[in-house]
């Protein structure tokens, strides 16, 4: 996965269902504001918000977001680092509906969840990626 060239209001632009591209445009406000970055398409569908890098023990290595989110048609899908249920079981009893992934959220609507809740994952979780692969 790669930064792109596309820019991400263009993309968020094409998302078919309104009440999906408003909560895309919401969450890149969030996101920006957590992070202190700005957004930028990696690969075809996933907005992200700064960069790190990261080398697996096998060797593998590359670079991902360190923060993002995919507006997709079934659900807004929120990536969080990885073991993020069992660092956040407080949080999540909290944040109302979502289904787990195994490094993501998925939502339906951001209207359904708590906003506070969704802002403290998302900043923990880019603390710990920071922490992690400085």
């Amino acid at each position: 996965m790669h930064p792109t060239d596309v820019d991400p209001r263009d993309f968020i632009a094409g998302v078919e269902n309104a009440t999906r591209r408003a909560d895309a445009e919401r969450l890149v406000e969030i996101m920006r504001d957590v992070t202190g970055e700005e957004p930028v398409m990696w690969g075809p569908s996933i907005i992200g918000f700064g960069s790190y890098h990261y080398v697996y023990a096998s060797g593998r290595e590359g670079d991902a977001p360190l923060a993002g989110f995919s507006p997709r048609k079934a659900n807004l899908v929120v990536y969080l680092v990885g073991g993020y249920e069992e660092r956040y079981p407080e949080q999540l009893a909290r944040l109302g509906p979502y289904k787990p992934g195994n490094a993501c959220l998925y939502l339906k609507r951001l209207d359904d969840v708590d906003e506070e809740v969704l802002r403290v994952l998302v900043a923990d979780s880019c603390a710990v990626v920071r922490a992690e692969h400085p």
